[in-house]
């Protein structure tokens, strides 16, 4: 193995310059230079990027993911942290991290090792979970679809469960009562206080699939003689979306669901509903290395719209994805081939469709930053030209970015995409059958040098055949 670079000295460390922006990209980070703030993390990530071509992280693999664990360490404190200073102590609270937005068992296990649970929404997502040894009193079942089966392992387990529906409440109800069960119980609700952004993300329409509608005529008084007549239902969930959902309508989500569970309390002259699962649904900025809106501010926000949140009554759930992880990713693929075509330049990189799915087909809703470096590491420099950056897919459509004003790329230059720690390469798409690319977790060791340890490794081609059926190739003759 090559020689590590060292993160004090700043050996073969670029300064960013010149490494392009989507456009919309706000001024420079702010000051501060802690492991959580931009210009820190900027830093450790030209690091890296150096240290990963000097190590020879892709001699043999034209494309690599990479995970900035002090980066995570760091927003995990932020979250903590932040609902602790507005919280009474001793007020129960359980922050788990929605697994879809990162199902890596690695990832897991480093949030558990920072207080931080699982919120999941599948049988596999509960398997990840387990598998990182996160405890069941640790874990949220969220579904709009959960199945008998999937129901009765998480009763059975003492694990947290949300109902979405009056259906799944009267499965419930023969559940329960053949086998009593420790698990806390509670119901979605939707306070249908409207769409943000991005419509596939808001989850808090007049019409959306998600929880019991607030709003609808007869539906509230519907849902409180539900909690009356299941006494074992003790709490109420909301998530009113993620990016694109400002903050005053996540706010104003949490401020309903909060009088809703005082309304059903007072019905039942006690307090019946004892804990709010509150969501996740920061969004993020994918414009600048920023963190905005921090767990801080939004925590000042609750506190601000809803005090009877932070008096100790109820103990807390959230369920943050994006936010905790968005900013610690990066994508980092080989310029294969560069051209010119209509006048203009165009990058052929190894990173498309397959590790940014929603930028490809929704550039307009997620445009990703392209930073440009050189082949040995070093961010590159020069006149910025208008280009594109194409993925290797077969389709048209398969583009990072259009007339992106980047220096010039040449084949054997190098692509980062940040903020891809949640959805992006976590999640993979296996157009063409492009294999699933190896990713890394990167710290500075004690010596200052940047050092990496595998998470996932890259998917190999027998494994890929295997899983298109390749050991019944005959089954369908």
């Amino acid at each position: 193995m090559a020689a590590e670079t060292n993160a004090e000295t700043g050996t073969g460390a670029g300064t960013g310059a010149g490494t392009g922006a989507a456009p919309g990209a706000g001024a420079g980070p702010g000051p501060g230079t802690g492991p959580g703030t931009g210009p820190a993390r900027s830093r450790r990530r030209d690091l890296a990027v150096r240290a990963a071509v000097a190590q020879g992280l892709l001699d043999s693999e034209p494309l690599v993911c990479l995970l900035d664990t002090a980066g995570i360490r760091a927003s995990a404190a932020a979250l903590t942290g932040a609902f602790a200073a507005v919280l009474p102590p001793g007020t129960p609270v359980l922050h788990a991290f929605a697994v879809k937005a990162a199902p890596l068992v690695p990832v897991l296990r480093l949030l558990a090792d920072h207080g931080i649970g699982c919120e999941v929404a599948s049988a596999g997502e509960l398997a990840l979970a387990r598998a990182a040894g996160v405890l069941p009193e640790r874990t949220v079942l969220d579904s709009p679809a959960k199945t008998t089966a999937e129901l009765r392992e998480a009763l059975a387990l003492g694990i947290a469960v949300n109902a979405d529906n009056h259906q799944e409440l009267e499965r419930l109800d023969a559940l329960v009562t053949a086998a009593p069960t420790a698990s806390p119980v509670g119901v979605r609700v939707n306070p249908q206080t409207g769409a943000g952004t991005i419509g596939a993300l808001s989850t808090a329409t007049a019409t959306s699939k998600f929880g019991i509608a607030l709003r609808d005529p007869g539906s509230r008084a519907r849902l409180v003689r539900a909690f009356l007549d299941r006494p074992w239902l003790t709490r109420l969930h909301t998530h009113s979306g993620s990016q694109g959902v400002p903050l005053d309508l996540l706010v104003e989500g949490v401020r309903e669901l909060h009088a809703l569970a005082e309304e059903i309390n007072t019905a039942a002259g006690h307090r019946q509903v004892d804990t709010l699962d509150i969501g996740g649904g920061l969004p993020v900025d994918f414009a600048s290395d920023e963190e905005t809106p921090a767990f801080a501010r939004y925590a000042a926000a609750l506190r601000g719209a809803v005090p009877g949140l932070f008096d100790g009554s109820f103990g807390l759930v959230t369920e943050f994805g994006r936010s905790l992880l968005a900013k610690h990713g990066l994508v980092l693929a080989r310029v294969e081939y560069t051209k010119t075509t209509g006048g203009r330049p165009v990058a052929v990189t190894h990173a498309g469709v397959q590790v940014a799915t929603r930028t490809v087909y929704a550039p307009a809703s997620w445009p990703v930053r392209v930073l440009a470096y050189d082949a040995t590491g070093a961010p590159k420099t020069g006149a910025p030209v208008a280009q594109d950056v194409a993925g290797p897919a077969c389709f048209a459509g398969d583009l990072l970015a259009t007339a992106r004003e980047l220096p010039p790329l040449a084949p054997g230059d190098l692509v980062g995409v940040p903020d891809t720690g949640a959805y992006f390469f976590t999640a993979h798409y296996g157009y063409n059958s492009l294999p699933r690319p190896a990713v890394h977790g990167y710290a500075a060791g004690p010596d200052g040098a940047i050092r990496f340890a595998a998470a996932r490794p890259a998917q190999g081609l027998a494994a890929l055949v295997a899983e298109a059926g390749g050991d019944h190739r005959d089954a369908l003759l």
